[in-house]
């Protein structure tokens, strides 16, 4: 049985689950937070670069801003696609007015910008919203390719 690496998105703690535990309900070792939570977390940027660096779940992450329109009609169809693919990658959004070194950093230059991470590295982007089977389109072609 194989084992991955889970970055708990409340206190950055990396925990070895067994992976076809990935669909169970998971809590940290540490905080006893849910590893894998039903809606996309808000992370910070430490917390974002930790499920980077550490974690062996591909991430999906949506660069937003409370002010944009876009965004806030997209969220619907991003939560629900983090639903559907519950186990395979971590949805995670990243609030571009809190998080401007991380905007500035990964060169987001329009809202939303979806973008996954696999191996420690981007592997896609795409600007722009997206209805939920694009989107869920959009992330099984990348994660095809992680």
């Amino acid at each position: 049985m194989s084992s991955l690496h889970l970055v708990c998105p409340n206190c950055n703690a990396t925990n070895r689950v067994p992976s076809d535990k990935l669909h169970a309900e998971l809590n940290c070792g540490q905080c006893r937070a849910a590893l894998l939570g039903a809606k996309p977390d808000n992370l910070n940027e430490a917390a974002f670069r930790a499920q980077v660096a550490k974690s062996n779940l591909p991430l999906v992450v949506d660069f937003w801003a409370p002010w944009c329109g876009p965004c806030r009609m997209m969220a619907p169809a991003f939560e629900k696609v983090s639903q559907d693919m519950h186990g395979r990658a971590r949805f995670v959004k990243i609030n571009t007015e809190d998080e401007k070194g991380l905007a500035a950093a990964y060169n987001i230059r329009s809202i939303p910008t979806l973008a996954v991470f696999a191996g420690g590295s981007e592997i896609a982007r795409q600007a722009g919203a997206m209805s939920a089977p694009d989107l869920a389109h959009w992330v099984s072609a990348a994660l095809a390719k992680a």
